[in-house]
């Protein structure tokens, strides 16, 4: 069994293909959509209407790009408030016409520049994690290969979360765990194995529900990896389609409730 960091390498590998390549060669079809219709269109944020086997299904993938001048377009998977407020935007559409939204993680963390604080970032996290809670349509997540933080979270709440088995999930890289911890990014390998960020991990803690399994890596079995979510996913879609909207609802608040109290260190529930 690899050890942590091995999978946080296989998770960065310059081959390693992003949510553009997923979404175009595991969907039927794929139309894009653009924009939050208040500031611009985020590129870091890809979003619109795909089909699955016949399925439409609203598809949110945050992209990392191939080449450099691609990564620099994309913003290297690091999306501004406006990419959360469009991923919202498509959230609501697919509400409305009663599809199902497929997410994709795949990003270092939320953009901190200047900007992004001034234009709302925080607030625009928070949003999106508030109305996810609510939203009235099956909701499947997937990390693909680097979750990091609210910029992961902000797309990650769902009612079937899968990870491809090299990916991570963490609340922030293990460079900056290792400068809290440590106060040294060089023992970012350190300090990997100290964060259990690894899939098998967090299906352990039940903070994900099911692990994609890729071989020796998705750049090296891209077509393998990508057959086995294709049927991961068909078959998510088709179980949570047969629950009522009550009863997914409030299997989703459960789900958030019972991984905080665990995060917080609680047994039992807080007194009001």
């Amino acid at each position: 069994m690899r050890d942590a960091w091995d999978i946080v390498k296989l998770a960065r590998h310059p081959k390693r293909p992003t949510a553009h390549d997923l979404i175009n060669q595991v969907f039927d079809s794929f139309i894009e959509l653009h924009g939050d219709r208040s500031f611009k269109d985020d590129e870091s944020i890809i979003g619109g209407i795909a089909t699955l086997n016949g399925q439409p299904i609203t598809v949110i993938a945050e992209e990392k790009g191939v080449d450099t001048n691609d990564k620099i377009k994309r913003n290297f998977g690091m999306p501004h408030p406006e990419g959360y407020r469009k991923a919202m935007r498509l959230m609501l559409q697919a509400e409305k016409f009663n599809r199902p939204i497929f997410t994709i993680i795949d990003t270092p963390g939320a953009y901190p520049g200047l900007g992004a604080e001034e234009r709302g970032q925080a607030q625009a996290i928070a949003y999106n994690l508030y109305k996810m809670m609510g939203l009235k349509t099956p909701i499947i997540v997937l990390v693909l290969s680097e979750g990091g933080s609210g910029g992961a979270l902000a797309i990650g709440v769902g009612d079937h979360v899968m990870m491809f088995e090299n990916s991570i999930y963490a609340i922030l890289s293990p460079e900056g765990f290792a400068s809290i911890l440590y106060k040294d990014s060089n023992l970012a390998n350190e300090a990997a194995n100290l964060m259990k960020l690894t899939a098998n991990d967090l299906l352990s803690f039940g903070v994900i529900d099911e692990i994609i399994t890729e071989g020796d890596g998705l750049h090296e079995h891209k077509a393998t990896g990508y057959e086995n979510l294709k049927k991961a996913l068909a078959k998510a879609l088709n179980k949570t389609k047969k629950v009522s909207t009550s009863t997914l609802l409030d299997k989703r608040y459960q789900k958030y409730r019972k991984m905080g109290v665990f995060l917080e260190g609680e047994q039992h529930e807080p007194t009001i």
